[in-house]
């Protein structure tokens, strides 16, 4: 709810001295980021829950927040990942026969420190301005200097690699829903629960792998097919599952990145990433298929890009092609490689709550696996 009391007790304070006011949302604290804006109008506890915000203050500018609850089913991991939470409205009650308990308890469960009855569209707009940046959600009382000293000392995102502290310490693997077709390995660079669901759903075995897994101990195992995850961080601080992409690639094994693997996959091949100066974060990005000449409404969250040229080449990767492309500022969303079975998204096709114009790209895999000849047996593991 927004509070009426002018005494604000929050703040949320960027590092170019930018203020907003407001009240505590979830755990009372102090905690700093990098502070991006999210488009979409439903799915926070899916955005909360993504590893891909991991180290990031999400700001939402859908003005009224919580109202269907949260539920055990809805999240992209265990537990949420976003350093803060940032809103301008919470719902008085939640009302859904799914939920299990209201947004503020849930955060502070899970001891996420967020604020409530700020100016979400001058955040928003302020951003879109100046460029993402570090911020802190402190106590209204806090030594304002001090805590801009401690908001310019945290690490910025270019040249983090948190793709690590994010992946699954130990292999598990999610079984088919049916009869097994193929054996897929997925790099967990962060990955969202959906992913290896959606795979599931299509007949794959699929086995999820550290982020530190060597290309040697993939290649042994000769999977029918390699997908690389989302995941948080500067996709140029992150170098152990390059190797891998390219010995797969070069093997024959289809290859299928989303997000942080789309970056990585361009890197495998000689590409270049780039910070941009907001990201693009929220359930509405339209994409150009420029195969189909067909338009998708994108879930996204990112805050690097690949670089981009003329036409549909792809600079200082000549063997990679555009196949997306974003239709509000031009950036890649997609490439193909021009002779092996490698193709990557920069968005989300396995986006929950949705939208769902994406989710082909699955059976494109799919179909990649199919037509490699790649079927579980044929690719056994070698002693």
């Amino acid at each position: 709810m927004i509070r009426t009391t002018k005494r604000a007790e929050a703040c949320l304070l960027l590092e170019d001295g930018r203020r907003f006011d407001g009240f505590f949302l979830g755990k009372r604290g102090e905690t700093l980021g990098e502070v991006v804006f999210n488009t979409a109008m439903t799915g926070y506890q899916e955005i909360l829950t993504d590893p891909s915000y991991t180290g990031q203050l999400v700001t939402m500018t859908y003005p009224l927040i919580g109202n269907y609850g949260v539920n055990d089913a809805d999240q992209e991991s265990e537990r949420p990942a976003a350093a803060g939470f940032v809103v301008r409205e919470v719902a008085r009650a939640h009302s859904s026969w799914r939920a299990s308990a209201g947004l503020e308890d849930y955060l502070i469960r899970h001891g996420v420190v967020g604020i409530q009855s700020v100016d979400t569209r001058a955040v928003t707009r302020h951003i879109r301005a100046a460029g993402a940046m570090r911020a802190a959600i402190a106590d209204a009382r806090t030594d304002e200097k001090a805590l801009l000293e401690r908001i310019r000392a945290h690490p910025r995102m270019e040249g983090l690699d948190l793709a690590g502290g994010v992946s699954t310490p130990e292999r598990y693997v999610v079984e088919p829903a049916g009869p097994a077709r193929f054996r897929v390995f997925a790099y967990d660079l962060g990955v969202k629960a959906n992913s290896p669901r959606l795979l599931s759903e299509r007949g794959c075995e699929v086995t999820v792998v550290p982020a530190h897994t060597p290309a040697e101990g993939i290649a042994r195992e000769r999977p029918d097919g390699l997908f690389v995850s989302n995941g948080p961080g500067d996709p140029a601080a992150v170098e152990m599952a390059i190797g891998t992409i390219r010995r797969c690639a070069h093997d024959g094994v289809p290859v299928f990145g989303i997000c942080l693997g789309h970056q990585l996959i361009a890197r495998a091949f000689g590409a270049e990433t780039f910070k941009l100066p907001f990201g693009h974060h929220g359930a509405n990005h339209p994409v150009r298929n420029l195969d189909l000449g067909t338009v998708e409404i994108t879930s996204q969250n990112h805050g690097f890009a690949v670089r981009g040229g003329d036409g549909d080449a792809i600079p200082g990767a000549p063997e990679l092609r555009l196949t997306h492309l974003n239709l509000y500022d031009g950036t890649v969303e997609g490439m193909a490689h021009r002779s092996l079975p490698v193709f990557c998204v920069q968005y989300h096709p396995e986006a929950a709550p949705g939208p769902h114009d994406s989710r082909y790209l699955f059976d494109d895999f799919v179909s990649l696996m199919e037509a490699a000849g790649q079927t579980v047996g044929v690719r056994a593991a070698l002693p």
